[in-house]
Formats: C-alpha cells, structure tokens, sequence
C-alpha cells in the first residue's frame, strides 16, 4: 500500500494546513473550509498522474491536435458532513466524475468517550464498478468510519482502484486502512501525518472536529 504525505516536501499545502490549524483562523469558517477545498485540489492534481491514459485527436478551429487524455473512469466518495468542502475540491478538478455519498459518523458507547462506534444511516452512489474510487474525507483517525464508508459503496461494485484522501492521517488509522482495504491496490493520500490519537480519539495536534469548523457546532 502506497502512502502519499505532502508534509514531506516543501509545498503551497503546508502554508493551507499550517492555517487551517490555527486557532485564530479557524474562528472564519469560510477561510477554513477555502483551505479544506484547495488541499482537496491540489490532492486531485497528483492523483490524476496516476490515472491511465491514452491519445486522442481533438479537433481545433484551425487544425488537430493530439493530445493525451484520461481513460480511467471516476467516482468522488464523501463521508458526511465534514467530507462536503474537501468534496468539493476535488469534484472541481474531476469535474466529469460520478458522486458517492455516505454518512458515517462516530457514536461514542462509554460514558468517558473513550470508546467509539461509528453509525452508517445513508447511501447514494453510482456504480463503481471497475472504476478509480477517491473517498475524501478530511480526518483518518481511527478509520472506522472510513472502513464502513468503502463497504457500503463496495454493494454497489468492485472498484479498480481505491484512493483514500484526507487532510491529516494518524499511524492507527492508516494501519487500519492496511487491514480492511485491499493492498495492491489501494494509495492514501495526506496533507499530514501527525503522532497520534488522543483519550477521545482525536488526532493530536490535528485541527479540531472538522464537521464543527466547517458548519458549527452541532447538538
């Protein structure tokens, strides 16, 4: 399994992640979901090298031009509600891709919240079947909701391959990803990698709760 963290070399996604940690900057929500949008762009820019291509002809005003173009069927997954703006991103880079839509959410099942669950309740998605799944969402913490996110969209086909995007990535979600997902065929994509998680299943240093900078606190 292949891991991609762009924290590893010097690039315009630190100075968005750098922001979007930053307790100043999170207090605007449109500031905050911008930068969760163009990280999302600028992870599709690099997974559209990995797409297959071949030459076509494409006809101009004044001649033909030919030209390499993309093959590789896609289909942009999003696990509600943090998922939407780092969505969004994405959708305008692949902007012909099919949309999948899940939503997974933690349940915490102690009084401590130390323990967590996590809720499947919703499922609207295309065929994937032989198809290049992207499953955005911005936080791999544990990567339970993750996990049960690509078995709800594996009812509706087998893809070929499987990208699983996010912001920031933590050591205990990624070796769950290596357990439940194919390896062969599977590539995870960060902005970052951090230490780990903490009693609540956060990442630490993280950013936060993702759904809550993007939309508000909810009940």
């Amino acid at each position: 399994m292949k891991i991609v963290n762009f924290s590893e070399q010097n690039s315009i996604v630190n100075q968005y992640l750098a922001e979007i940690r930053d307790v100043d900057y999170q207090k605007n929500r449109l500031l905050f979901r911008n930068n969760i949008q163009r990280i999302g762009e600028l992870e599709a820019y690099e997974i559209s090298k990995t797409l297959d291509y071949e030459a076509r002809d494409i006809t101009t005003p004044l001649g033909v031009s030919r030209m390499q173009v993309p093959t590789d069927k896609i289909v942009l997954a999003t696990i509600f509600r943090a998922g939407l703006p780092f969505h969004n991103g994405f959708l305008n880079i692949f902007d012909h891709a099919g949309n999948a839509f899940v939503s997974a959410y933690r349940e915490y099942v102690d009084e401590q919240h130390t323990k967590v669950g996590i809720h499947v309740e919703y499922l609207a998605t295309p065929s994937i079947e032989g198809k290049n799944l992207i499953i955005a969402d911005p936080m791999l913490a544990t990567g339970g909701s993750m996990e049960l996110g690509y078995k709800a969209f594996l009812t509706k086909g087998t893809p070929k391959r499987i990208h699983v995007a996010c912001v920031i990535a933590s050591p205990e979600g990624i070796e769950h990803i290596r357990k439940t997902f194919p390896e062969d065929k599977t590539t995870i994509w960060c902005a970052a990698i951090d230490p780990g998680l903490n009693e609540h299943k956060y990442i630490v240093p993280g950013f936060g709760d993702a759904g809550d900078l993007c939309y508000g606190e909810k009940v």
